[in-house]
């Protein structure tokens, strides 16, 4: 395989992102922090530890941040039986797969959590390999999550494209100096995701693939 599609997971192709909108707002809650569900929103796509700084700043007791993880971890675990895919997800992988292409996930997912988003994609003969957040040292927007993804495929930023639904994917992958494809199904405008590095933008992974031939995918 000569080309690479990479994939975010979270809020790209299964159906999660205000699921840990609101699993994050409770357990800063529960540790005494207000925050609004829309900065929390904003946020997601983070790793833990960039989330937390990013909503509560770097002069924040740090010592609470691995409590405020593992928290957040329980409250979203109690999901992972009913994770929903995304519209056509599975398909669009599928399809891409059958087309030639790699296709890699790139996520600050991992263990257990990272198992019930494949489950729900339900697409694990499509996908080539997996970039989670145990593999690289900095999460995005640093590029380095795409980039190992790149290099699982055994494929140049050129023959790549990149889909994800945040702002800090469309960074991530325009550091990578891969073809940035936003989707609005993460609840991200299309005008920040086109700001952030995108140079195409879809409602969702159905979308994308109703008009496959005519993306960058194609």
């Amino acid at each position: 395989m000569e080309r690479a599609a990479v994939f975010d997971v979270d809020g790209t192709l299964v159906d999660t992102n205000h699921l840990h909108v609101v699993t994050w707002w409770e357990a800063l809650r529960q540790a005494g922090h207000r925050v609004p569900m829309h900065a929390v929103h904003r946020a997601v796509g983070l790793g833990s530890t960039d989330l937390i700084a990013h909503l509560l700043g770097e002069d924040r007791d740090q010592d609470q941040d691995a409590q405020l993880s593992a928290a957040h971890t329980a409250l979203y675990g109690q999901y992972f039986d009913r994770l929903p895919a995304l519209p056509e997800a599975g398909a669009l992988l599928k399809r891409l797969h059958g087309d030639g292409w790699a296709v890699v996930l790139a996520t600050s997912a991992s263990g257990p959590e990272l198992d019930a988003l494949r489950r729900a994609i339900d697409a694990d003969d499509a996908i080539t390999a997996t970039a989670s957040s145990d593999d690289v040292e900095q999460g995005k927007p640093a590029p380095e999550p795409v980039e190992h993804a790149l290099e699982l495929a055994g494929v140049s930023a050129e023959r790549a494209v990149f889909v994800g639904d945040t702002v800090w994917d469309m960074r991530a992958g325009r550091r990578a100096g891969v073809h940035c494809v936003g989707v609005l199904c993460g609840g991200i405008p299309r005008a920040d995701l086109e700001e952030a590095g995108a140079r195409s933008v879809y409602a969702d992974p159905a979308d994308l693939l109703a008009h496959l031939d005519d993306s960058p995918l194609a």
